[in-house]
């Protein structure tokens, strides 16, 4: 079995801690508090290192990084630089030039880079992913995705950074191509740094597609729309999993210059209940095992980058 660091132990580097442990390849742990690796070494019975430790270890093959977005290319450069397969939390860095820094340094040394987009590996939206690409349902023509709650907040980059990377890969992905045109506008109100933010995107096919974050929302709400030519499909991360994924054939015409609107009721998609945060870190192991290029590659994270920057949004 692979043997893996994980580095960062907090709130979501806990999770990777214990998926990485619940799949056998846990070796190790760090974190800038060594009182918190200590915690997480002792709870999974494995040794915690300081990060140059940890990094000089011959055991470890591959690297987690889930340490704060400002580090992850710092992070992952030295991890390189010291021989490991690399998967690092998103965003994959803050600029694009240290995400090509990145991407460039993985290839030379022949390692895997991959970037923690949880959603590609999300049951539904592999599903969602598959429907949209066969053409069952029609050409795709828009997509738009909310990502509410009421927290967590963050000092360190603001709610389009936070939350965005996840629905930016999905909607890429699903457009199959780059987007010609990127806006962004966002408000701030707690401290200067966007906790409202949308983000409208074109695509060359002529697919529309608009994200709309939040930290400050009243309750939480996990949604992606693919409006297509024959039916919207509604991918709703909150509902269990017999109403995750759901089809709506409704019908809607101008015809000689009047409105038809025929509503249907909708069907729910069956899928097979699983981890997406497991699926995702046994891809990593498996990529590690094999040196293979993951699903969500530095090239991939770089698109998502890249619009992330673009949209880097002005304030209301």
């Amino acid at each position: 079995m692979t043997k893996i660091g994980v580095v960062g132990c907090g709130s979501w580097g806990g999770n990777l801690v214990r998926t990485m442990h619940e799949l056998g390849a846990l070796h190790a742990v760090s974190d800038a508090n060594p009182a918190t690796a200590a915690a997480a070494a002792e709870r999974y019975s494995v040794t915690a290192l300081d990060y140059p430790a940890l990094l000089a270890d011959p055991e470890i093959e591959g690297v987690v990084l889930a340490t704060p977005a400002h580090l992850h290319a710092e992070h992952a450069l030295a991890a390189i630089a010291a021989g490991k397969h690399v998967y690092v939390e998103k965003p994959i860095a803050l600029k694009p030039d240290d995400a090509k820094t990145m991407i460039a340094a993985a290839e030379k040394a022949d390692r895997v880079l991959m970037v923690g987009h949880l959603l590609q590996y999300h049951a539904a939206f592999r599903k969602l992913l598959e429907l949209v690409r066969s053409g069952e349902f029609g050409s795709l023509r828009y997509v738009y995705s909310n990502r509410l709650n009421i927290g967590k907040l963050r000092t360190e980059e603001d709610v389009l950074w936070s939350f965005a990377p996840h629905d930016l890969s999905m909607i890429i992905a699903l457009a199959g191509e780059k987007p010609s045109e990127v806006t962004g506008l966002g408000s701030a109100f707690l401290q200067p740094l966007s906790d409202f933010a949308t983000v409208h995107l074109a695509f060359p096919s002529g697919v529309g597609a608009h994200v709309f974050v939040s930290w400050l929302h009243p309750f939480k709400e996990q949604k992606l729309v693919a409006v297509c030519e024959n039916a919207m499909i509604v991918f709703d991360d909150t509902c269990d999993w017999s109403q995750k994924l759901m089809c709506y054939r409704h019908e809607a015409r101008i015809d000689k210059g009047a409105p038809h609107l025929v509503k249907a009721s909708g069907e729910p998609i069956a899928l097979e209940p699983s981890e997406p945060l497991k699926d995702e870190c046994r891809h990593f192991l498996s990529c590690v095992a094999e040196n293979r290029r993951p699903l969500t590659d530095g090239e991939e994270a770089l698109r998502v980058l890249d619009v992330l920057s673009e949209a880097s949004v002005r304030h209301a």
